[in-house]
Protein backbone atom coordinates (compact mmCIF):
# COMPACT_ATOMS: atom_id res chain seq x y z
CA UNK A 1 0.00 0.00 0.00
CA UNK A 2 1.04 3.34 -0.77
CA UNK A 3 3.17 5.40 1.67
CA UNK A 4 2.06 8.59 0.66
CA UNK A 5 -1.76 8.00 0.70
CA UNK A 6 -2.84 4.82 1.57
CA UNK A 7 -6.56 5.73 0.37
CA UNK A 8 -5.60 5.99 -2.93
CA UNK A 9 -3.35 2.99 -3.03
CA UNK A 10 -4.09 0.05 -5.07
CA UNK A 11 -4.15 -3.84 -4.01
CA UNK A 12 -4.79 -7.30 -6.40
CA UNK A 13 -7.48 -9.63 -5.58
CA UNK A 14 -8.76 -12.48 -7.40
CA UNK A 15 -11.94 -11.87 -7.92
CA UNK A 16 -14.71 -14.91 -8.37
CA UNK A 17 -17.32 -15.00 -11.10
CA UNK A 18 -16.02 -11.64 -12.61
CA UNK A 19 -18.56 -9.37 -14.43
CA UNK A 20 -21.52 -11.26 -12.75
CA UNK A 21 -22.60 -11.98 -9.10
CA UNK A 22 -19.01 -10.75 -8.66
CA UNK A 23 -17.34 -11.04 -5.23
CA UNK A 24 -13.88 -11.32 -3.80
CA UNK A 25 -12.19 -14.08 -3.34
CA UNK A 26 -12.09 -14.99 0.35
CA UNK A 27 -11.62 -17.57 2.86
CA UNK A 28 -12.02 -18.95 6.64
CA UNK A 29 -9.46 -20.55 8.58
CA UNK A 30 -10.88 -23.09 10.81
CA UNK A 31 -7.87 -22.90 13.68
CA UNK A 32 -7.86 -19.79 14.27
CA UNK A 33 -11.67 -18.91 13.27
CA UNK A 34 -10.39 -16.32 10.85
CA UNK A 35 -12.61 -14.91 7.29
CA UNK A 36 -9.71 -13.15 5.50
CA UNK A 37 -9.37 -12.06 1.87
CA UNK A 38 -5.86 -12.55 0.26
CA UNK A 39 -4.33 -9.62 -1.27
CA UNK A 40 -1.38 -9.04 -2.73
CA UNK A 41 0.90 -5.30 -3.57
CA UNK A 42 1.28 -6.47 -7.06
CA UNK A 43 -0.27 -8.37 -10.32
CA UNK A 44 2.25 -10.55 -10.88
CA UNK A 45 2.29 -11.88 -7.06
CA UNK A 46 -1.46 -12.66 -7.34
CA UNK A 47 -1.18 -14.55 -10.39
CA UNK A 48 1.24 -16.34 -9.07
CA UNK A 49 -0.23 -17.23 -5.67
CA UNK A 50 -3.29 -17.47 -7.68
CA UNK A 51 -2.91 -21.05 -8.97
CA UNK A 52 -2.26 -22.68 -5.45
CA UNK A 53 -5.48 -21.12 -3.56
CA UNK A 54 -8.62 -23.21 -3.43
CA UNK A 55 -10.82 -22.85 -5.93
CA UNK A 56 -14.22 -24.01 -6.89
CA UNK A 57 -14.19 -26.29 -9.88
CA UNK A 58 -16.59 -24.53 -12.58
CA UNK A 59 -16.39 -20.60 -10.94
CA UNK A 60 -14.26 -18.33 -12.77
CA UNK A 61 -11.44 -16.25 -11.15
CA UNK A 62 -9.94 -12.90 -12.36
CA UNK A 63 -6.95 -11.05 -10.52
CA UNK A 64 -8.39 -7.56 -10.52
CA UNK A 65 -6.94 -3.74 -9.02
CA UNK A 66 -8.96 -2.49 -6.61
CA UNK A 67 -8.86 0.56 -4.17
CA UNK A 68 -7.12 -0.35 -1.26
CA UNK A 69 -9.83 1.68 0.65
CA UNK A 70 -12.73 -0.07 -1.21
CA UNK A 71 -11.84 -3.91 -0.43
CA UNK A 72 -11.28 -2.44 3.51
CA UNK A 73 -15.04 -1.21 3.58
CA UNK A 74 -16.00 -4.24 1.69
CA UNK A 75 -13.93 -6.38 3.86
CA UNK A 76 -15.35 -4.90 7.27
CA UNK A 77 -18.93 -4.77 6.04
CA UNK A 78 -18.39 -8.65 5.61
CA UNK A 79 -16.24 -9.83 8.50
CA UNK A 80 -13.16 -10.08 6.82
CA UNK A 81 -9.29 -9.73 7.45
CA UNK A 82 -7.00 -8.69 4.19
CA UNK A 83 -3.86 -10.41 4.65
CA UNK A 84 -1.36 -9.16 2.44
CA UNK A 85 0.38 -12.26 1.10
CA UNK A 86 3.58 -12.32 -1.70
CA UNK A 87 3.77 -14.31 -4.50
CA UNK A 88 4.10 -17.65 -2.75
CA UNK A 89 1.32 -17.62 -0.05
CA UNK A 90 3.27 -16.43 2.81
CA UNK A 91 1.43 -13.71 4.99
CA UNK A 92 2.82 -10.17 4.80
CA UNK A 93 0.76 -8.66 6.75
CA UNK A 94 -2.36 -8.93 8.37
CA UNK A 95 -4.65 -5.94 8.21
CA UNK A 96 -8.09 -5.49 10.42
CA UNK A 97 -10.08 -3.32 8.21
Amino acid sequence: MSETDPKESWVYVAVENPEKDEKFMGFYDETAEISYIPAFHDKEAAMSCLINLPRTPGKKYEVQAVLAEELAKDARKHGFMIFMLDGDGRILKQIQP
